[in-house]
């Protein structure tokens, strides 16, 4: 017997590999205030799943397809007339709708509607998790390659510019992660708990990062701290693993904003 024929521990694997992408892309995702940006790009996610079961191919490929469809248009259409709240509020529930609507329509298919939404990482399988940790390796690849273009065009636009970078294709590359993002993390917590595992350790990170690399590696740290603490936590509570992570984040994420306020009155 090997250690990943034990469920918990390719469980523990699962959330480990999407934390690490997550939360340093996350952190881009807080400097950009792209905190509906990801939402939405999750939430059409279940129309990527209604269309990969309709057509039987992989769920993964499915689900890439759509996010990144999604995430295409809503930096398409972003400063064409539309406010981006309102797009992205509109794009985020009708997708979300739709998915739902055409899961209905499928004939022949047993679909657990709820795995979806909010996970299900104890059935992590062993192919679960090479598409999880490739998918992550791949992220943090291209976040790797691009980071400085990256973080010049967040900061600086104009700065970018001069420097001969494009904030366009950059925002294209955001893209890009964020559907692998949004097509590896799908299997672990579920459509609706994505962006809290994208925004919450990148947010708990900030008040400790005097750079944006020590921010992103933070973040990463307690996004593993959240997804083996919370998965931990719903194996002795018997509670949902998926909701169990995002809560923990959410402790840490009031913690270190707590600690935060309490350095910046001992420095003051």
């Amino acid at each position: 017997m090997t250690l990943l024929d034990d469920f918990l521990i390719r469980a523990a694997l699962a959330g480990i590999g999407v934390a690490l992408a997550a939360a340093p892309l996350g952190c881009f995702v807080v400097w950009r205030r792209m905190a509906y940006f990801g939402d939405a790009t999750a939430h059409a996610s279940i129309l990527g799943v209604a269309l990969a079961l309709s057509f039987d191919v992989s769920v993964f490929a499915g689900v890439l397809a759509t996010a990144l469809a999604m995430a295409t248009t809503v930096s398409a259409l972003a400063g064409r007339g539309f406010a981006m709240d309102t797009l992205l509020g509109v794009l985020a529930h009708s997708s979300l709708a739709f998915g739902l609507v055409a899961v209905s329509f499928l004939q022949g298919v047993r679909i657990d509607l709820m795995a979806y939404l909010f996970g299900d990482i104890l059935a992590v399988g062993r192919s679960d998790l090479a598409v999880i940790w490739g998918g992550a390796a791949l992220v943090l690849a291209l976040l790797w390659w691009r980071w400085s273009a990256l973080l010049t065009a967040t900061l600086n636009p104009d700065l970018a510019h001069a420097a001969g970078i494009d904030p366009r294709r950059e925002q294209m590359v955001l893209t890009l992660a964020l559907a692998l993002v949004v097509a590896v993390a799908i299997k672990v917590v579920g459509v609706l708990l994505i962006a809290a595992m994208l925004l919450i350790p990148a947010a708990a990170a900030r008040p400790f990062a005097a750079t944006p690399e020590r921010m992103a590696v933070i973040a990463a740290l307690l996004g593993m701290l959240a997804a083996s603490g919370g998965l931990q936590l719903a194996f002795v509570f018997d509670t949902p693993a998926g909701p169990s992570i995002v809560c923990l984040a959410a402790a840490l994420f009031a913690a270190s904003s707590l600690a935060g306020l309490v350095l910046q009155r001992h420095r003051g």
